[in-house]
């Protein structure tokens, strides 16, 4: 019998227009195994926008760069509110029954299409990887075929994780990828993990060139600004970094604008309506010129198990201004040594002074990230610990027996 060479990646969103960390690294670790001569396979939704799923794609079989792209419908058949008033209880911090937290889960998007499909096919695949751990194909899907799926949780240390209907999905499995050491180590605070377990972290593509003075040119920007890029809402702290930040400039009187790039409502409070530059979702050349030309980086989220935007930012050159909370990217910061961490308003008001009276000094504090990033988070390097844990753990000879 032939060598089983065959891997899918499962991901929520895929393609054009997505944004999200885990669904970035998926893609890119997809291509990866696909250059090193894997048959690979993303298994996906047609939806783009995660409250909505609204299918925008259409669903079936496609190629990308030599990788076969399988997408079907998110469903929504139900009102979802029963989702909502269980998920205030999760956020109160209440006692969940194991039934409404079932209720919880697909009281939401579902996608049955995929989920036959991993029944009928399931075994055909020498390891289905999984991520993120939080939605309905990860928490459906990795029970069809478990003795061959890799969870890689992109793990927050958030109220979800108390629920006892995700022990099963984290202690079942296979193995499990991290991009972290503080994500692993939360995750085993939570629960029992099996003894297949790796910090495989996550690349960093590196971009050949920026062209900041191009960026502030095409958008007419000629102020200092700091950066956020990626979801705008409420689980990354969005709507208070605008507030924190609209303190901030009363506050010192600081000439500093809030650049924003991504998805989401902005609605900035009124007294700095005209500081908050809004471009949307833009290309990745033009989110890493944004990057460069700014003169900060501001990570106001929690809920982060690996933060490539911080990456991105240190790949740049510019400085990172981050919430301490974090554990993973406070754990970066320190590691790093390229940028400050702040814990409450009054820290990142003197923090955005810091970098609007010292902006030289503010850059030179970044000096060390970029090769932090070489260092540790290129895709080689990464690779060849999936790679290696794929092999070790799913032995060639037993994945032929498996499928056969």
């Amino acid at each position: 019998m032939g060598r089983n060479q065959k891997i899918a990646f499962v991901a929520p969103r895929h393609g054009p227009g997505v944004i999200g960390g885990a669904e970035a690294v998926i893609g890119e670790a997809a291509r990866g195994f696909s250059a090193r001569g894997w048959d690979v396979e993303i298994l996906t939704t047609c939806a783009i926008d995660h409250f909505t799923w609204k299918n925008e794609f259409p669903p079936g079989v496609s190629a990308e760069d030599g990788i076969v792209i399988r997408r079907f419908p998110a469903v929504i058949s139900t009102a979802r509110a029963t989702r909502q008033r269980v998920e205030a209880a999760i956020h109160a911090g209440h006692e969940i029954t194991l039934e409404y937290q079932s209720l919880w889960m697909n009281d939401d998007v579902r996608v049955p299409d995929l989920y036959h499909h991993l029944l009928a096919h399931g075994r055909d695949y020498r390891a289905v990887v999984f991520a993120p751990y939080l939605f309905w194909p990860t928490f459906a899907g990795a029970q069809v075929c478990p003795e061959r799926t890799i969870l890689m949780p992109c793990f927050h240390d958030e109220p979800y994780v108390r629920l006892e209907l995700f022990r099963p999905l984290f202690s079942g499995v296979r193995g499990l990828w991290f991009l972290s050491e503080p994500e692993r180590d939360a995750a085993q605070r939570y629960f029992r993990l099996p003894p297949r377990h790796a910090v495989t972290g996550a690349g960093v593509p590196v971009p050949a060139s920026y062209d900041p003075d191009g960026f502030r040119a095409r958008h007419g920007i000629t102020t200092p600004y700091v950066l956020y890029a990626g979801r705008r809402e409420g689980g990354k702290r969005w709507e208070w970094l605008l507030d924190a930040f609209a303190a901030a400039v009363h506050q010192h009187d600081l000439p500093l604008s809030l650049l924003t790039v991504g998805f989401g409502e902005v609605r900035p409070p009124t007294s700095i309506a005209d500081r908050v530059i809004d471009l949307g979702f833009v290309s990745d050349d033009e989110r890493n010129d944004a990057i460069a030309a700014a003169s900060a980086y501001v990570q106001p989220s929690s809920n982060e198990s690996f933060s490539r935007t911080v990456m991105e930012a240190w790949l740049a050159g510019t400085p990172v201004l981050a919430y301490g909370a974090s554990e993973v990217v406070s754990w970066h910061v320190e590691r790093a040594d390229a940028g400050l961490t702040f814990d409450d308003e009054a820290e990142l008001s003197q923090c955005l002074r810091f970098i609007a009276d010292q902006p030289a000094v503010a850059r030179e504090l970044a000096g060390s990230g970029r090769q932090y990033v070489l260092d540790n988070y290129q895709w080689d390097g990464v690779l060849d610990r999936m790679e290696r844990s794929v092999e070790e753990w799913l032995p060639e000879s037993e994945a032929i027996a498996c499928a056969s």
